[in-house]
This record gives C-alpha cells, structure tokens and sequence, in this order.
C-alpha cells in the first residue's frame, strides 16, 4: 500500500491538500447535507483545531465558478451525481476569516478588517469593467478595493462602506453572472474575542453587528451563508432579526461528523500507515470530545502524532494543543475557583464528571463574569466535553482525555506556585527548614500548600509514577530559591533521584525522594525513601560537587496529607 502521502499538519487550503497528494479524510458529504437541508445562513460553532477552516475552504472549492471537477475525484460528493450536476462550480462565492482580525486597539483591528474585504474583492478585477455594472456600481467597487492614482492599496474604508461591504460585494457580483452569491466567513467571532481581552469590545460589537447584519438580515444578493466560530453571540444582537439562522453546535446531531475524525477515520489513518499499534495510545490522548452523537478525535493533534511517529516510532504522545492555544481560559477558571468549584476540577482532572447546567448563547463581554459562565465556556472551546444525554441543557461533563487533563495539571501546578509566591515570607520560611532540618516546619507548611492547591491522583500510576503531581509540587515550592542549585530526577550514584540541592554558599547538600503509597501508610513509605536513597546512593553527586553537609529527606503524599521524615544527617570534613 502507498504510504508516501504527507500529512497535512496547518495545512487548511483544499486545492493545495488534494493537488500535493496530502493525506485527506473525506468530510464532503457535509455539502450533501447542507443543500439537502436548506437554511439561509448556518453557524457552526467548533472548538479550535477541528477542521473549520478546511472545511470553509473546500466548500468555496466545490461552488464556486471556475470549480475543477479533479479535486473531489473519489470523494464522496462525487457519487452525488444531480448535486454535482445542479451546484458545482455555479456560484459566485465570497469567502473571508477573520481569524487574523485581532490586535491591541480597536484601530488597527478596524484595518485589518478592511484588508480582509478589500483583499477578498481584489479577487473579482473584472467588476471594474463590467458591463453590467453601472458606473456608480464600478466606483463602489473601487472604494472596497481603494486603489488610489498610484496603483497602491490603501485598505482604509469609510465607515458606512465597511459596515456594507459584504452585501454590496455580493450586490455587484449577483449583478454580474446573474446568479446569487454564497457567503463563507470563517472565525467570525476572533475579533469580538481579541476586543474584548484588549479593551475596545463596545466599539468591535457594533462595527461587526453592522457588517454581518447588512450581509445576512438584508441581502437579496444572497444565496446561503456559513459561518464558523467559538461562540454564538446571539444576545448581542449580531443575528437580531434573521428568522432563518441555523444554529449548528456540538451539542447537535447535524452535522456531528464533519468536525473531527471519527473512531472509524482514525482506524483508517493508522491503517494507511501501518501504525495501528498506536491506536491505544491515540485514542487515551486525543478521543473523547462528543460533538452531537458521534465521538470525535480532534485531527491537529491526531495528525501531529502520527508525523511524529513516521519519523520516530518509539515517540510518546505529546500535548500538541498546549502550542496552539494560550490556554487562558483555565487560568482565569482556577484563578475565580473556591471551595465547592475546586472539589470540582479535582473530580474531573481525576477522571469524574460534574453535572453542570450550560449556555450556548453567551456573550463575550459575559465570558468571566461569573464562574457559572466558565463551565460554559470550558466547554464549547473543548477542554470540557459531555458525557452521555442533555437534559433540560443540563449535562454532565468531563476532560475529553490524557492531553487535556495534562493541560489542566500543568496549569494548576502554574496557579499554585503562583498563589504560594503571593506569601514570600511563608514560603522564604518552608524552603529555609530543608537546610535546618526542621521536619516540622516543613511538614506543618506542607500541610497546609496541600489544602489550598487541587488534589490530583496521577493516572500515570500505572507507570508506577503516582507521585509525578506532588514531586512537581515539591520542586515549584523549592524553586522560590534562586541561589539554590536544583535538579529533578538526576543521575547520582546507581539511580536516578527525584530532587537534588545543593546550596553552594553553605556547602550543603539535600536529597528528596517523594512517595504516593496506595496501601501502605505514609511512615512506611517515607522510611522506603529513606532506604532508597541509602541503597542508591543518591547523595554520590552532592559528594562529588563538593557539598559537606547532606540531609535526606523522605516524603510521602495521599491526597492532601503528607509525612516528612529526615535521615541520618552526614557531615564530613
């Protein structure tokens, strides 16, 4: 079997992913279903790194005039022969996203978007001579593309052309070929998301509500619109009016299978190339999101580890969606967290569910106003999903899988060190005790860090790394010294240790081994550290660096109770 095709990672161009032979999971049937089921303007709200913008992009590919036939040869809308026949390549189609559309102010943001449409209507230079244009339609034309006497693009619109530049870009193109226009917008709501983290959400809100909703509520030039984003910002207005607006979100069952692999399409991928072993892997990192009725992979990052396996067949799954989102959503949810909410996300990062009511239809200027809305929002963005049926938009949810539940520890175990920062003098005392040999301090503090971070149960026990989180936790605390010398998992002596100090100025060195028992008491298994680092001679390197005085420290977790017992202190001349 062939196996040379590439995989298309960030590739989001049709025509480019078919022409170059990348490898392409086939979602063109969702073209059978929206001509089938007809709405005027549909909206479907994904998370990131789902497909939109593939999708968005062959769908132009598919309708628009000038359409090649090849790019869709064995694909499954071919078999559609009549639709085929009645809609391909017989459309004018505008296609834009606003992805791309943030910045710090509202001006420049403003000019971005004039970019995009001018650069969009660039695409279309025979309206400036067409004859089927009158000559006050040619110069609005020339005022969406604003080419000045010096042939430079300028891109700086009034006001009232912006605000209708998408329905009068559709008027001149319907009067040209006679036929109505098919409106893509992909990302539609990136600049009410910038905006608002930026500060000019008021201004953003009504320039984009006058764009969409000349283009959408009052457009007879228009054959049917999609749209794509995060969110629906519905109670802003934007879609005030348009009777016959589908909403399509992953709450839904339409169309639940063209955002994502599927189960069955993830099968086939391996199959392709010969890395079927790998599903388990695949599936425990990457399934899990439910988008309708169907269970879904999210493709970028299935797509990433299979590359990454193609050049290294022994490489561990990673957390590639970490790279692709700042994640700030969760940091403000932990942030806002109290009592009752933190006993939540320890259930779900330890692989519970909560049951939560959700809403859809947020705005963004609601998005951190309460932590009611969070659940909301953790959840259409895709670091929550849900876990069998609605009720009365009530629902249980749950982290989708390892790599999202990674996301969670890491950001927790951020926010922790954070909030332990805040109390210099508490924590200045806790790192103190470790060259002291105070037990109790340390033991005391330790304690109490316990009970203010989230509790985590290290699934990755089964690779006999139960105490992964707190030895994390250990490290970040001790950190806090940045004139100590610091290592985790170190080669010393005939092992590896989990925490190694050395404080030059003193000479003195420190040996930690961290223990999560699941039987045993917390005694026991501090003295099985002790031991450890006796039978390992862990403390060989502190030796050879030079370091007079060493403490071993012994130190086991459950939950939130910890013990911490000190070895025979060794000093030599």
């Amino acid at each position: 079997m062939k196996t040379t095709k590439n995989l298309p990672i960030g590739i989001e161009h049709f025509e480019e992913m078919r022409r170059e032979d990348f490898y392409y999971v086939d979602k063109t049937g969702m073209i059978k279903e929206l001509l089938e089921d007809k709405a005027k303007v549909n909206l479907f709200t994904r998370p990131r790194r789902f497909g939109k913008s593939l999708n968005m992009n062959m769908l132009q590919y598919f309708f628009e005039y000038g359409c090649d036939s090849s790019l869709f040869e064995g694909l499954s809308i071919e078999k559609e022969e009549n639709l085929c026949q009645e809609y391909m390549g017989k459309f004018p189609v505008i296609s834009i996203t606003l992805k791309g559309a943030g910045s710090g102010n509202f001006e420049r943001t403003r000019g971005m978007l004039c970019s995009i449409i001018g650069n969009e209507a660039m695409r279309f230079p025979f309206l400036k001579e067409s004859p089927q244009l009158s000559d006050e339609e040619k110069e609005q034309y020339k005022q969406l593309v604003n080419v000045d006497t010096s042939g430079q693009q300028a891109f700086i619109m009034p006001d009232a052309v912006l605000e209708d530049s998408l329905r009068t870009l559709c008027r001149l193109l319907r009067k040209h070929y006679s036929q109505k226009v098919i409106l893509l917008i992909d990302e539609y709501d990136v600049p009410l998301d910038k905006a608002q983290h930026n500060g000019y959400y008021d201004e953003m809100l009504n320039l984009i509500r006058g764009m969409l909703g000349q283009a959408l509520k009052t457009n007879d030039s228009l054959q049917f619109a999609v749209l794509t984003g995060c969110l629906r910002v519905a109670k802003e207005s934007i879609f005030t009016g348009l009777n016959n607006l589908r909403v399509l979100s992953i709450t839904g069952v339409q169309f639940d299978e063209y955002f994502g692999f599927t189960d069955r399409e993830v099968r086939e991928l391996l199959k392709f190339y010969s890395l079927e072993n790998k599903y388990d892997a695949i599936k425990e990192w990457y399934d899990g999101y439910r988008f309708g009725n169907k269970d879904v992979y999210c493709p970028w990052d299935v797509i990433n580890y299979v590359s990454l396996l193609r050049a290294d067949p022994e490489a561990s799954p990673k957390a590639f969606w970490i790279n692709t989102s700042g994640n700030d959503v969760i940091r403000t949810f932990l942030r806002m967290a109290k009592g009752g909410v933190k006993r939540e996300i320890e259930e779900l990062i330890n692989g519970g569910t909560v049951a939560k009511r959700l809403n859809e239809e947020l705005t963004y200027r609601d998005l951190y106003s309460s932590i009611d809305n969070l659940w909301s929002v953790l959840f259409t963005t895709g670091y929550l999903t849900r876990r069998g049926e609605m009720t009365d938009e009530t629902c249980e949810l749950a982290i989708p899988n390892f790599e999202i539940r990674k996301i969670f520890m890491e950001q927790v175990m951020e926010w922790f060190q954070e909030e332990a920062r805040r109390d210099a003098a508490s924590l200045d005392a806790f790192c103190d005790a470790f060259p002291k040999g105070d037990v109790d301090t340390i033991e005391e503090q330790l304690n109490a860090y316990l009970w203010k971070t989230i509790g985590i149960r290290d699934t990755g026990a089964r690779k006999g790394r139960k105490e992964n989180f707190y030895h994390g936790l250990l490290l970040g605390l001790l950190s806090h010294k940045e004139d100590w010398y610091i290592v985790s998992n170190a080669e010393s002596g005939e092992g590896y240790s989990d925490i190694l100090i050395e404080i030059e100025d003193e000479r003195i060195g420190i040996v930690i081994e961290v223990k999560y028992p699941d039987e045993n008491s917390l005694e026991i298994e501090c003295q099985k550290a002790l031991e450890q680092i006796e039978k390992m001679s862990y403390d060989a390197k502190l030796y050879q660096d030079g370091m007079t005085t060493i403490l071993k420290y012994g130190i086991a977790y459950r939950k939130k109770s910890c013990m911490v017992r000190l070895g025979m202190i060794c000093e030599t001349a």
